[in-house]
């Protein structure tokens, strides 16, 4: 699949485990929000649970900005419950009340492409989907490199921007900062 940018978020239904229940979720209950969905490896592993406990940090941010966070790995749902048991001081992602969810199959990661063949687990993918279920933002990043969560706020700010104002971002913009029209005479007035 590769690039999904511009294209319908492949849809899902799976286990999830939420606030430490069992819930069957699926990407469409999420239709006029936006949604963080992010893959990451593993549990009980290293980089992982300091970028889920970072998106915790920041879940009533995306959330005043209409956007849900979703987590996924390929682990089972007793896998995350296990880990949301475990404290933060050893490892755990206790405190974590957004959705991860279990992609045990690798259906969802495959579908996404970020699965790796060989290793059977995820790349640290995240893709920006916006209120009527379209990608419009995605990275993927290799397994040894975490996330900035503060720039997944950011590009959602811009998609809020662009959609009310129908002006583009340029480069490092920011919530207030001088946006332009998309057209020769826009990026003229920017540069000046």
């Amino acid at each position: 699949m590769g690039v999904l940018v511009n294209k319908p978020a492949p849809d899902f239904t799976a286990t999830a485990v939420v606030n430490k229940d069992f819930k069957e979720i699926s990407l469409s209950d999420y239709r006029g929000k936006n949604v963080l969905l992010f893959f990451y490896p593993l549990d009980f592993t290293f980089v992982c649970p300091t970028e889920l406990h970072a998106f915790q940090e920041k879940l009533e941010d995306f959330r005043s900005k209409n956007t849900e966070v979703i987590g996924v790995s390929i682990d089972s749902q007793f896998s995350h419950l296990a880990w949301l048991n475990t404290p933060k001081s050893e490892g755990g992602i206790e405190g974590v009340t957004y959705p991860i969810v279990a992609d045990i199959n690798k259906t969802i990661a495959r579908d996404y492409d970020v699965l790796i063949p060989d290793d059977g687990v995820a790349l640290r993918g995240a893709f920006l989907i916006d209120s009527q279920g379209m990608v419009r933002q995605q990275t993927v990043n290799d397994l040894p490199l975490g996330r900035n969560v503060d720039e997944f706020l950011r590009l959602v700010d811009a998609l809020a921007f662009t959609e009310e104002h129908g002006e583009v971002c340029p480069a490092n913009w920011t919530d207030g900062d001088k946006a332009m029209k998309p057209d020769q005479s826009g990026l003229k007035s920017y540069f000046s």
